[in-house]
Formats: C-alpha cells, sequence, structure tokens
C-alpha cells in the first residue's frame, strides 16, 4: 500500500510539472522538433543530467531506495538494433501527434479532447507488438503486476 501511495503522489506530482513546465503544449513541441525553441530540450537534458548524476552518486554511495530497500544500481547495456528501430518510430509518432505518452496522460487530466486520438494510437501499437510475437512478458511477471493492482 505504501508503494502504491507513493506512486500516485510521485505520478500527481509528475503530471504537475509537465503540465507546468509546457511540456503538454502541442505548439511548444512542435517549436522544438522543428528546433526553433530550444527550451524543452534543455529541460529534458537538464532532466537526465540530475538523473544521471543523482543515480551515479546514490549507487556509488550505496543507498538503498526507501519504499523497496533495495540497493540503488543501474547497468549499462550496448545499444542493440531493435532499440535504434524503436527510437525511430517513437520519434515518427512524437513529429506526427505533437507529444509523447506522459504529455499524452498530462493533456487527458487537462480534458484536451482529442489526447483520446493519441492515447488510442499508442495503445493499437502496443497490441500489434504484442500480436507480432515481438513482445513477451513472462507470466509469472505478468501474474505479480495483475495482483498488485
Amino acid at each position: 500500500m505504501r508503494v502504491k501511495a507513493a506512486s500516485a503522489v510521485l505520478g500527481a506530482a509528475f503530471g504537475f510539472l509537465i503540465s507546468w513546465g509546457q511540456f503538454t503544449d502541442p505548439d511548444r513541441i512542435r517549436d522544438m522538433l522543428l528546433l526553433s525553441d530550444p527550451y524543452l530540450y534543455e529541460m529534458m537534458f537538464t532532466a537526465m543530467a540530475v538523473g544521471m548524476l543523482g543515480t551515479r552518486l546514490l549507487a556509488r554511495l550505496r543507498v538503498r531506495a526507501l519504499l523497496t530497500g533495495e540497493p540503488v544500481s543501474f547497468e549499462r547495456t550496448r545499444p542493440e538494433p531493435r532499440h535504434f528501430v524503436g527510437a525511430a518510430l517513437f520519434g515518427l509518432g512524437w513529429s506526427i501527434s505533437d507529444s509523447c505518452p506522459a504529455p499524452i496522460a498530462g493533456q487527458l487530466a487537462q480534458g484536451v479532447w482529442w489526447s483520446l486520438f493519441t492515447i488510442g494510437g499508442i495503445l493499437l501499437g502496443i497490441e500489434l507488438y504484442f500480436r507480432m510475437g515481438k513482445g513477451h512478458v513472462p507470466e509469472r511477471q505478468l501474474s505479480n503486476f495483475l495482483s498488485q493492482l
């Protein structure tokens, strides 16, 4: 229950911050993709730098996660061709819809009705991925996830 409550609070805070930071504004996103406004790039790169450095520092100090007690860690993996294909598809969807998954959730929370079509496209893409047999969630992992809902 504690993990669910923390997830709800952090999710709401994240949603508020991406809305406040204008990540849900399609015009702002379009300007970023057209390279005419660096604002969102600066915000994203700052967040990535803070996250990367913070995670490395916490791992180096052998800190444990507050909610689970597990050691903070990360692993490096070499990029595979599927990562590049996925990034290209993500970028294509982003450029068509002027949004990505987190801002779409924020748009939905703000009552932007046309975000329903974008969410529908995401769900359709996920369904197609699994029907093609590319995605596999181990049965044990899926049942654990569903039991926590």
